[in-house]
């Protein structure tokens, strides 16, 4: 059987056949202990980057930055801590991919409407601040704003499913769960602590940042599991939020009262 194939049986139900995650396996891109440590403070550092307050306003230059950093931190802790395969974690974007991020982002588009309906009806929803006040934007700072928000998409994902493999060879190798085991624990942690990590960005409400967002980060990771390529859950990623949006900015107006 080939290596980089898990047995039929230690898939997930919503798992296909084909290639297996990367990283966590006995092998040449086995990643060791020390090596997860370095993907993780990559991680910790990237977000850091994003996030820390300046001394001064942000720019266009520095809100840039920022961006580049969330990417490019968690990747060189992954090119330290795997230089020959850290690019596992990526692959080919054909039409079948795009057809994937199409399908997940109408899915979570659909489930995140769902579960937000309930959570609003038995509590206070929290508006992003920072998608109502794209509405405020002009022409060229409004594409600057969506192009931005693209990168910081594929951070979103790298400190998401980078995290996520890291659970998971944490719970086969050191705690010995199975695989199927591993991968779903894996997948409720890296989605709870994505939930987390938007606290300050919904005003602390836990509710909605644990239910509403964990909820929505598990159909991204999902199409990871389903993929094992990061471009897949990015571009369902990016559609979603651009969608979302574009929704907020364009519609809503139409709405309000004359």
């Amino acid at each position: 059987m080939d290596p980089t194939t898990p047995d039929l049986e230690e898939r997930l139900p919503l798992e296909p056949q084909g290639r297996d995650f990367p990283y966590y396996r006995s092998g040449p891109d086995a990643i060791s202990v020390r090596g997860w440590l370095l993907v993780l403070a990559g991680v910790v550092a990237g977000f850091m980057a994003l996030v820390v307050p300046l001394g001064f306003s942000d720019t266009t230059l520095t809100g840039w930055l920022r961006a580049l950093l969330f990417v490019g931190l968690p990747l060189l802790g992954l090119w330290l801590a795997s230089p020959v395969h850290w690019t596992a974690i990526f692959a080919g974007v054909g039409l079948r991919q795009v057809k994937l991020m199409i399908v997940f982002a109408l899915l979570n588009i659909a489930i995140s409407m769902a579960v937000g309906a309930v959570v609003n009806y038995y509590g206070t929803a929290t508006a992003n601040a920072k998608i109502a006040d794209a509405a405020q934007l002009g022409g060229a700072q409004f594409l600057n704003f969506f192009a931005k928000v693209g990168l910081q998409l594929l951070g979103e994902e790298l400190i998401t499913i980078l995290p996520f493999l890291a659970i998971l060879a944490l719970a086969r190798n050191m705690i010995g769960l199975g695989r199927r085991a591993s991968v779903i624990v894996a997948w409720l942690a890296s989605a709870a602590a994505f939930g987390l990590i938007h606290l300050p960005t919904y005003d602390w409400n836990l509710i909605q940042c644990l239910v509403v967002i964990g909820c929505a980060r598990l159909v991204l990771t999902w199409a990871y599991v389903w993929s094992k390529n990061i471009w897949v859950s990015t571009g369902a990623h990016i559609i979603n939020d651009w969608t979302l949006i574009a929704t907020t900015t364009f519609l809503a107006p139409l709405a309000a009262p004359v």
